[in-house]
């Protein structure tokens, strides 16, 4: 997977991955990179506009790029894509984006050539929802909050036992929904001088400075878990370090708001939030 930017514009521009920041609506986010919001929408599939996370990575259209409801989709060929991961991103199978694109070969995908991409179904019944789409169908395919949540038995069994961030900490403000119905994430207090370590082996997405949020660090980890480390005022790694369980990622900083050492920590799987409490001991 690409390196995500903060930058919408120029996320658009390579049609690369932009990582959200605190404050970031997915409305925002189009307006910025210029794409319409709901081909915005349609390139992640499955993401709740209403439960954006800090560090979530969202894939950029390309000007080139459409996105109709019915599909089939014009889609620009990013680095490291195949057909198989391309049918997983838009829940369709490998051999109807090959039917779809006669004469492109599998195994010669161009980085920026366009393709044709069916969305899930039979081919009858994608055209039919293609000439039937009028906004309706945009009301009908919303998904439900229900269905938008993170399944609670839906982590892998390496998420289990991992250590807590930080050594001398206290629990602040737990993970959840806050009185206007926003989730937020795990606030830790703890001591000046402190560092927050990696919870997991992994590698380092991000690391920098984001609105709000002060210094921060991402780190991908084994089965599309990802770790959020904010708040820092000083990082101790850089983007594409590989780190292990237990490396010290940066100092945490000082709030004035609160008057204390405070670390922002969240923890996801396949870009959504999960309680931290279900996955460290």
């Amino acid at each position: 997977m690409e390196r995500a930017t903060r930058d919408a514009a120029q996320a658009a521009r390579s049609g690369g991955w932009v990582i959200v920041q605190r404050g970031d609506t997915l409305g925002e986010l189009a307006r910025e990179a210029g794409v319409p919001l709901e081909r915005l929408q349609r390139f992640n599939p499955g993401v709740d506009a209403r439960r954006l996370a800090v560090g979530q990575r969202l894939l950029m259209p390309t000007h080139r790029e459409r996105a109709p409801s019915g599909g089939p989709y014009r889609y620009q060929v990013r680095p490291g894509d195949t057909y198989s991961s391309i049918a997983r991103r838009f829940k369709t199978r490998a051999s109807r984006l090959q039917a779809a694109n006669p004469g492109v070969a599998p195994t010669r995908l161009a980085v920026g050539q366009l393709i044709s991409v069916p969305l899930g179904g039979s081919p009858a019944a994608s055209a039919r929802r293609a000439v039937a789409d009028g906004g309706a169908s945009r009301t009908a395919s919303r998904p439900s909050p229900a269905a938008s949540r993170p399944d609670p038995g839906d982590l892998p069994a390496s998420a289990r036992r991992w250590p807590w961030p930080l050594e001398d900490y206290r629990v602040v403000r737990a993970y959840g929904t806050d009185s206007r119905g926003t989730l937020q994430p795990m606030l830790l207090a703890t001591q000046a001088g402190a560092r927050a370590r990696a919870v997991a082996d992994g590698d380092v997405r991000f690391a920098g400075s984001m609105r709000q949020l002060g210094q921060v660090v991402i780190v991908h980890h084994a089965d599309n878990l990802q770790s959020v480390y904010a708040l820092c005022e000083r990082l101790l790694v850089a983007d594409g370090s590989a780190v292990t369980r237990g490396a010290p990622l940066c100092e945490v900083g000082y709030s004035n708001a609160t008057q204390r050492h405070d670390l922002l920590f969240d923890l996801r799987h396949g870009g959504k939030p999960v309680d931290p409490r279900r996955v460290l001991r």
